[in-house]
Formats: structure tokens, C-alpha cells, sequence
């Protein structure tokens, strides 16, 4: 089968154009912020004016000069202004479709087709960033036919889903509530007004300044709790509008995602690329019992970066976690058994690496500002609670073809490793160990930044010989 050479639709000229733009302004900020008071600030928008012309023109020639079409069992793709680049790309080859529709999609009917490749070279893959959305649906179910005699029966099987589950807006709340996106908000918020605080007049600044600092501390603390209050109703409406109309279907092999209000996506991830399940529960999460569920993923390319965890469900009661992977991700299941934790003699080393940064200034503050020693101290006591935590959260547990390890930075992690998904399996002694009879276990899986690792540390050495021997029988 073959097909003529298909353009995109003209929408793509903004796209590109948007993009150039939006890299010329990140990169041309600092030069602007610094040359504001400077008499060639003129002569800079000037120059700013005739490079976004330029890049105007660009675009419009990258559109002209780019067609696409699917020959056979390949996609085939021109594109370049000056020098000319001809792709092809086998649908033996592709790993997964994804189609994405941002605000401007949706006005125009749109949709942005990204396809990747098996391998973890990007310049393999393709993106088609405007194309109507029946041609869309039609590249994504062209492109996933490997073999044309089992089209018709592929196709059947297409349609229908295995099993599937959506999230509740309800639910969709609590997610946002409990996200812990209002300190990155907050930080943004700082960020931004520090770079704006030097467009403020002197005049203002210094009046405003005043304004605050002559009223009343309860008036003060009632706007703090309103800016509170409105950053985390912009960290639960992000959430909301990102993972609004949450659903995933599990096919044979794959696993489809469609998500987001604004920007809607259509999400593929194959089966045979998740290297391992994780199931997060934060520090706000943990205790009204709700956690993430993700997987980790050999390459991808997602939103124009490398990334490897993929979250399949943003919110879930942990009691329904077991069900979910049942019905979901049978390939990986929650132990029931009992996990083997690290011995007591390990608790002294948990505590000691929690507790050693905040001990300095501990012990500085006391001697120099005993004064002020609440503070540190306070912390202080935070890093051993932090200590203890880590190492009660510790374990792991096997069965066959499993390996579950649950460990904890803040929040609590809980990893489902396949022993034939694990790349390679380290286990490493210093001497106090070897005289303790402990050990460290290092896990590594793939992915697109030469591997995740996984670490353990101060289990038994003979807990985690057995675990060696688990995995040398299974490679």
C-alpha cells in the first residue's frame, strides 16, 4: 500500500514559529533584564524584531518543505530548508503512537502524532506536530499493522479492551489536595516575583513596602493565608486540568492512556517496555491512605523530553492497588507475604546518614548562639524521626519472578522488579559491614539515561545472598 506525500496542515507554521520564539525569548531574557537600563536596549528589540522575522520565514519553509507518507511497511519523511533529510522508519520498528491535542489543536481540529521507536536514540523517532485527527487516528492504526495478513483480526482486537478504569473528579481533588505541587508553585511564585520585583518602580516598591510593614500582624498573617490558600487551589486546578478525563485500557499488549481537559493525550505504552512497577506514597498521601501507581519505562519521549516513569493511575486508595494490578498489569503483583526487613544492627546506619549534615549546624549553632539552638535542634530531632522511618520502611520480598523492594527518601516507594527485567545486581561491603555480616544490594534496570538504580542499604548478607542466587538462576 502506498500513499501520496501528505503535507501538514498549515497550523504547523504557528507551532514551529511559537516554539522558535519561545527559544529566542528564554534565551535572550538574561541579555534583556541586563541591558533594560542600558542606551541599546532600543537597538536589542530591534534586533529581537528582525530575528523573529527570520524565524517567522523559517517556519514557513520548513512547512513547505515537509511531506510525509506510509509506503508499504514503512513511513517515509522529507523535511529540511537547506539540507534535505529523508527518514524512514519501519513499523516493525515502532514502539508506540501517542497523540496529543494542546489547546490550539482543539481549536483547529488538530493533533500532534509522536512516534517512537524501539532503542533509545531519539533522532530515530518522528513527530508529525499538526495533522487533522482523523489522520491522526488513521497514522496510528496504519503504522501499528506489523503484518498485513493479521490486519483484520489486529483491528478487532483494537477495539476491544481487556479491562479498564478512569478516575472519579472526586478523586481527581484529593489528587490535586494532596499532590505536594504548592511548593513547587510557591517557588515559581518567588522566582517570578524576584525577576518582576527589578520592573517596579522605586516609588511603588518602597510605598507598598511601607503599606505592609505599618499593618497589623493579624492582617499580614490573613494575607499569607490567602496566598496560601490560592496557590494550592492553582496546584489542585493544574492537577485537575492535567489528568481531568483520566481513563487506561489494557489491551493484549499495551496499555492506552487518554488524558487532560486542555491538552488532550493519547498515551501508548507496550507492554514489553515496562521495566518495573512502582507504587508512591508521599508524606501527605501515606497516611489518608492513597497512593500513585507508575512504571518505569525503557525510552520514551514525552511532552519533548526523556523521561522513564510513567504514571498509569494519579490517585487510588492502597486496598484497591492489589485489584488495580490484577486487572491492569497482571504481569506484576503485590506480595502478600511477609517482607524481610533489615536487622536492627542496620538502624545505627540510617540514623547516621540522616543526622550527620543537620549535626554540624547543630553543634556550631550551640557553641557560638546557644540562643538559637531551638531551631537546629528541632531539625535535628526531624532527621533522626527521618532516620527511623527509612529504616522501618525497608525491605524486600520474592517470589519466582519477582523481586519487591520498598525503601523510602521522604515518601514511601514500593518497586516491583521482573528478575529477567533486571540488567545487572551489585552487592557491596565496607568493613564495618563485613565484620556485621551486612551488605548493600544495588538494582539496575534500562532506560534512556544508562540505567535506574535501585539501592538497599544494610540488609542481611544472607538475605541478600539468597536474593543473588534468585537472580543468577534466572538470567
Amino acid at each position: 500500500m502506498m500513499s501520496n506525500p501528505k503535507r501538514l496542515h498549515p497550523a504547523a507554521m504557528i507551532f514551529t514559529a511559537i516554539s522558535s520564539v519561545r527559544q529566542l525569548v528564554y534565551a535572550l531574557v538574561p541579555i534583556i533584564i541586563l541591558a533594560s537600563n542600558d542606551g541599546v536596549f532600543l537597538y536589542l528589540v530591534l534586533g529581537i524584531v528582525g530575528l523573529t522575522i527570520l524565524l517567522i520565514g523559517h517556519s514557513i519553509l520548513s512547512w513547505l518543505r515537509f511531506t510525509y507518507r506510509v509506503e508499504g511497511d514503512q513511513l517515509r519523511i522529507e523535511q529540511g530548508v537547506i539540507i534535505r533529510k529523508n527518514r524512514t522508519i519501519s513499523k516493525n520498528r515502532i514502539q508506540s503512537i501517542d497523540l496529543t491535542q494542546s489547546v490550539i489543536h482543539r481549536i483547529f481540529g488538530l493533533t500532534k502524532v509522536q512516534i517512537e521507536t524501539a532503542g533509545s536514540d531519539r533522532s530515530v523517532d518522528a513527530a508529525l506536530s499538526a495533522v487533522t485527527f482523523d489522520e491522526g487516528q488513521y497514522l496510528h492504526n496504519e503504522l501499528k499493522r506489523k503484518y498485513e495478513a493479521n490486519e483484520m483480526a489486529e483491528d478487532s482486537s483494537e477495539q476491544l479492551g481487556l479491562a479498564s478504569q478512569s478516575i472519579s473528579f472526586k478523586r481527581l481533588l484529593i489528587a490535586g489536595s494532596t499532590s505536594g505541587s504548592f511548593g513547587v508553585i510557591l517557588s515559581l511564585f518567588a522566582l517570578a516575583f524576584s525577576e518582576l520585583e527589578s520592573f517596579i518602580p522605586e516609588t511603588v516598591y518602597n510605598q507598598t513596602t511601607q503599606w505592609l510593614f505599618s499593618q497589623g500582624v493579624e492582617l499580614l498573617i490573613g494575607l499569607a493565608v490567602m496566598l496560601f490558600v490560592l496557590l494550592w487551589m492553582v496546584g489542585i486546578l493544574g492537577t485537575v486540568i492535567k489528568y481531568g478525563k483520566f481513563t487506561i485500557t489494557r489491551y493484549e499488549d499495551e496499555l492506552f492512556i487518554t488524558r487532560g481537559l486542555l491538552e488532550k493525550r493519547q498515551l501508548t505504552i507496550p507492554i514489553k517496555r515496562i521495566q518495573a512497577v512502582a507504587i508512591k506514597e508521599t508524606l501527605i498521601r501515606q497516611p489518608l491512605g492513597f497512593a500513585t501507581v507508575s512504571v518505569e519505562i525503557a525510552g520514551g519521549v514525552q511532552d519533548d523530553k526523556k523521561v522513564t516513569d510513567t504514571i498509569v493511575f494519579p490517585l487510588l486508595k492502597k486496598s484497591d492497588v492489589p485489584s488495580f494490578l490484577q486487572e491492569i498489569l497482571p504481569e506484576y503483583q503485590s506480595i502478600q507475604s511477609k517482607p524481610v526487613h533489615v536487622p536492627k544492627r542496620g538502624l545505627p546506619y540510617y540514623l547516621l546518614r540522616t543526622t550527620i549534615i543537620p549535626l554540624i549546624p547543630l553543634v556550631i549553632i550551640w557553641i557560638s548562639f546557644p540562643e538559637w539552638v531551638i531551631l537546629p535542634a528541632i531539625v535535628f530531632i526531624l532527621a533522626i524521626l527521618l532516620g527511623i522511618a527509612r529504616y522501618r520502611t525497608t525491605s524486600f520480598q520474592m517470589t519466582e519472578t519477582q523481586l519487591t523492594l520498598q525503601f523510602r527518601l521522604f515518601s514511601k516507594e514500593t518497586v516491583m522488579l521482573k528478575s529477567r527485567r533486571i540488567q545487572s545486581l551489585e552487592k557491596s561491603q565496607h568493613f564495618l559491614h563485613r565484620k556485621q555480616n551486612l551488605a548493600k544490594m544495588k538494582v539496575s534496570i534500562l532506560n534512556n539515561y544508562g540505567g535506574r538504580h535501585y539501592s538497599v542499604h544494610e540488609l542481611e548478607l544472607a538475605d541478600l545472598d539468597e536474593i543473588v542466587d534468585w537472580y543468577s538462576y534466572r538470567i
